[in-house]
């Protein structure tokens, strides 16, 4: 399914570049997909996206600042870095 329209990214595009280890915070997304960076609408289903998957969540949204996870993709495991 398309997540943001402006760029022509998918969900599929998003987890594959989580999984692969290219990307693990919102930020990063951005600059290697450009998600949220014209019209903004796909912002809240992206960061979902990628609490979804163990990415990266946001602990308060008024700090401005990402809890980050790491994700070992072949045990599932995911370990906090504070």
């Amino acid at each position: 399914m398309i997540v943001c329209v402006c760029q022509s990214v998918s969900d599929r595009h998003i987890r594959g570049a989580i999984q692969d280890g290219v990307v693990s915070s919102f930020e990063e997304l951005q600059v290697e997909l450009g998600v949220a960076l014209r019209c903004g609408k796909c912002e809240g289903h992206v960061r979902a996206m990628l609490v979804d998957v163990g990415a990266c969540a946001v602990a308060d949204p008024r700090a401005g600042h990402p809890i980050h996870f790491q994700t070992h993709i072949t045990t599932g495991a995911r370990h906090s870095n504070f």
